[in-house]
């Protein structure tokens, strides 16, 4: 089944950078995207899979008790997807962090993912 460009922009939030479990969450990203994905993020660039696989662990040791929340619809049009976020607390404080990720993806994978933060704010 290939995902359209809005399903990997919920698969990328939803199943890879809140899911605890790092066989799950490898098993999410080998199927999700390119071997030779590209990830820039504010202050980085991750090359493949498993360099996002270790960037997206990072994210959760920091902050194991944060989650990310879509900030409204996933979306896509041709081969380019978009989805806002908000990351901060799980226990219902406000996000600490808004932003939004856009993918360029080829048949059916994510081949470029581009992390644009929007607003950071201190935790409560």
């Amino acid at each position: 089944m290939t995902r359209s460009p809005a399903d990997l922009m919920r698969v990328n939030l939803l199943e890879v950078f809140n899911e605890p479990d790092p066989d799950r969450r490898a098993a999410v990203i080998a199927e999700n995207y390119a071997e030779e994905v590209v990830w820039h993020e504010p202050d980085r660039i991750i090359h493949g899979r498993t360099e996002l696989a270790r960037r997206a662990a990072e994210l959760r040791a920091e902050n194991p008790d944060w989650i990310f929340r879509p900030a409204g619809p996933a979306a896509g049009l041709d081969d380019i997807g978009h989805l806002g976020f908000r990351y901060g607390p799980a226990d219902g404080q406000p996000s600490v962090v808004s932003g939004m990720d856009i993918a360029r993806t080829r048949n059916g994978v994510i081949i470029e993912l581009y992390t644009i933060v929007t607003e950071i704010r201190q935790p409560s």
